[in-house]
């Protein structure tokens, strides 16, 4: 089969803008196999991201990876601490010389994707899926609305289901996890750890083509707005239980639990609800009615208000047990409706 010069050539101007790139095959997978699963093949010079040659990687101190070619099960994934191919995005290079490489061992790639949160870009990409009678431009515009941004002018990329990819730029050292129908239905994110089919590239589906509507010159992300870096950025981690707290105001207390619920957003919302519902628990103010109020500040969120009367409960019942033993006083939790 004689290969298709397309894909490299295609692979090589992007990372001459800054773009880390690997080689895909036709299903939108990363073409080269796991090294960890797969019979090891003959001997490769392809450098890891790190650029140092793979016997260097795969001997360097920390490397936990199994050497090339060890049996399925034998360790965890080690997203390319080995320095051997074959590890998806984390192969993903801006170095002509190691791109070359990774399409050298990938006859059958007909695409190359596009690392996401790699420097200098820091690239965030927002999938517009129209599928199942989603309409995701309207939902990113009710978002915008909602939450006070407009999206600036930037790259586009159709793709061959009719939808679209916009590309964005994102500070350095924010963390953007992928998520699917996170924002809302039909849109899909693709953060650290994730790609986006390069423009150019060949699937099953059809042709990936760059829109018109970017601002001039080479093909760079705009920054994303952020109000939407704030919609898209992890949910607070609960606070650990630290011993029963008594406010000296319980209710200004309560006011600003359920002011931290109220200022919810979405993807965060259930985080917040359960978190403000243990502090109400262990601050020994759990009632009927504090739970229905919980609940309708979760609502007015968007929370459907089953969830959160489950949510509450949950977190009710997660924190009675450390304050029951000997707590006989009034104001002691009720059980959750």
């Amino acid at each position: 089969m004689d290969r298709d010069p397309a894909p490299l050539a295609l692979a090589l101007a992007a990372a001459s803008h800054g773009y880390a790139v690997f080689p895909l095959g036709r299903t939108k997978r990363p073409a080269l196999p796991s090294p960890h699963r797969a019979p090891a093949p003959p001997h490769s010079p392809v450098a890891g991201a790190s650029g140092r040659p793979p016997e260097a990687l795969a001997q360097a101190p920390g490397a936990t990876a199994p050497p090339f070619g060890s049996p399925p099960g034998s360790a965890a994934p080690c997203r390319g601490a080995c320095g051997l191919p074959g590890h998806g995005v984390y192969d993903a290079s801006t170095e002509p010389d190691v791109i070359r490489a990774l399409f050298a061992r990938a006859p059958r790639a007909s695409g190359y994707g596009i690392a996401c949160g790699a420097a200098p870009h820091h690239l965030l990409g927002l999938d517009l899926d129209t599928k199942h009678g989603a309409d995701p431009l309207r939902a990113l515009a009710l978002l915008g609305a909602r939450h006070g941004f407009v999206l600036p002018a930037t790259v586009r990329v159709a793709t061959p289901s009719g939808g679209a990819h916009l590309w964005f730029s994102a500070p350095a050292g924010l963390t953007v996890r992928n998520s699917a129908g996170r924002l809302a239905q039909g849109i899909d994110v693709r953060g650290t750890g994730g790609y986006v089919v390069g423009p150019g590239s060949r699937t099953t589906r059809g042709v990936y083509r760059f829109l018109p509507g970017a601002p001039p010159g080479p093909p760079r992300p705009a920054p994303a707005p952020e109000a939407l870096l704030r919609l898209l950025a992890p949910p607070p981690r609960p606070v650990p239980y630290a011993g029963r707290r008594h406010p000296a105001d319980p209710e200004r207390a309560t006011e600003a639990l359920l002011r931290f619920v109220r200022a919810s957003l979405p993807g965060e919302r259930d985080t917040r609800l359960y978190w403000a519902a243990c502090r109400v628990s262990e601050h020994g103010l759990a009632s009927r009615e504090l739970a229905a109020r919980l609940v309708a500040a979760a609502h007015a969120t968007g929370l459907p208000p089953h969830e959160a009367a489950r949510t509450v409960a949950s977190a009710f019942t997660r924190t009675a047990p450390r304050l029951a033993p000997g707590n006989s006083r009034p104001g002691a939790p009720e059980r959750a409706p």
